[in-house]
């Protein structure tokens, strides 16, 4: 399985950005799947994820203001990103696994990073 990420760039406070997630396989099989970031000089840290139930799970700094989802037949997952702030600057990475239980483990499939930068 490959992930292959895309949609970051850099936006201004309170604008809105959309990152998406292709992989190379059929999702239905992936039944977590989400998105990671990871600041300068911070830990890795879970924004969102949802099931292949739809089931989602959302970092408390981000509740309202990103919403994930997933497209069984694009294969895709995408976070929207709404009101953004400069502390939402990270590398944001999309992560899924079969078991809904390994999310963020290293055993776990991981996308490559797409840079986000919130700046005036």
């Amino acid at each position: 399985v490959q992930l292959q990420a895309s949609g970051g760039g850099l936006v201004q406070p309170g604008g809105s950005l959309k990152l998406s997630c292709l992989a190379s396989v059929r999702i239905v099989g992936l039944h977590i799947m989400g998105w990671y970031r990871q600041a300068p000089g911070k830990q890795r840290e879970l924004v969102a994820s949802i099931t292949s139930g739809g089931f989602t799970n959302y970092a408390d700094s981000v509740k309202g203001r990103f919403t994930i989802s997933r497209d069984n037949t694009a294969n895709t997952v995408e976070l929207q990103m709404n009101s953004l702030k400069p502390e939402d600057t990270a590398v944001y990475y999309c992560n899924a696994d079969p078991n809904i239980y390994a999310l963020g483990e290293a055993t776990s499939t991981w996308g490559q990073g797409t840079q986000v930068t919130v700046s005036s």
